[in-house]
């Protein structure tokens, strides 16, 4: 764990500095919107639209932060995760758990302001395109960094997980949001 402050201690810093910032950007976008929402509305949009910012951001700075190595492809599905497994114990817990984590504010809050994302296999597909985006960019700036597969699959994994422990706040949304079938469109006899 003295290797996760070391390296990114200052992320991890800045993003505990922001807190406050992000509670008043919270509170000033809820009180804009209180003139076209229901006020309780205007806080559940207001705090999803910053967490899953707030949230991603800093775990997005800390993976296209550049290393002293050269790039490298794992394009083999479960190779990169299988060499992590088989070695140290806390170098895999910290890069699955961290994988993991990578999306899981966008997963968890993304549900909640759109419902059209509402759903596993949307989290999931919203969770791989973004993590496909930073592994391009990790090997288009040639960061020192492995573009994996794996990765792609732990982020997509993390984001639906998340999005899972949210459901109680966009399940509900979400079937409100579906028009019902008209009863009228099935003939009466």
């Amino acid at each position: 764990m003295t290797q996760v402050w070391r390296d990114w201690g200052g992320v991890l810093l800045a993003a505990c500095a922001a807190l406050p910032l992000l509670a008043l950007l919270v509170a000033g976008l809820a009180r804009t919107r209180r003139s076209t929402v229901p006020p309780g509305e205007a806080w559940w949009r207001s705090v999803a639209e910053v967490g899953a910012v707030a949230g991603t951001v800093p775990w997005v700075w800390m993976i296209l932060t550049p290393r002293a190595a050269p790039r490298e492809v794992d394009a083999v599905p479960l190779h990169d995760l299988l060499d992590l497994l088989t070695g140290s114990p806390t170098t895999a817990v910290v890069q699955v758990v961290g994988n993991l984590l990578v999306f899981a504010a966008l997963g968890f809050f993304a549900p909640v302001r759109l419902t059209v994302l509402a759903g596993p296999g949307r989290l999931f597909l919203l969770g791989a395109a973004g993590s496909v985006l930073v592994e391009l960019l990790q090997y288009a700036l040639d960061l020192g960094r492995v573009s994996s597969v794996d990765d792609v699959l732990l982020n997509a994994t993390g984001a639906v997980l998340a999005g899972l422990l949210s459901r109680p706040w966009w399940a509900g949304r979400r079937a409100a949001s579906v028009p019902p079938v008209a009863a009228s469109a099935t003939p009466r006899r």
